[in-house]
């Protein structure tokens, strides 16, 4: 009877915590290989195509990049057990 005593007490104790650091890691390389991705559907090597020369399509998965890094600060903050 007394583990299942500590037991509760252990789990009466447990709070949650932050996914933080990893999940955010997380999120960021599935947005990195996104882009990774689109822009060699639009015939290009990520990295290497100037802001002032980007086609619309390189445009567009900047924008989408964008976007998918905003999303993944939620997950600095998001709770888990």
């Amino acid at each position: 009877m007394r583990p299942l005593k500590y037991t509760i007490i252990l789990l009466s104790a447990a709070t949650t915590s932050l996914a933080g650091p990893l999940a955010y890691g997380i999120c960021q390389a599935g947005c990195s290989g996104l882009v990774v991705a689109c822009y060699s559907a639009a015939g290009f090597t990520f990295g290497t195509v100037a802001a002032a020369a980007a086609p619309a399509a390189i445009v567009g998965c900047n924008s989408a990049y964008g976007t998918c890094q905003a999303a993944c600060a939620a997950s600095l903050f998001a709770p888990t057990l």
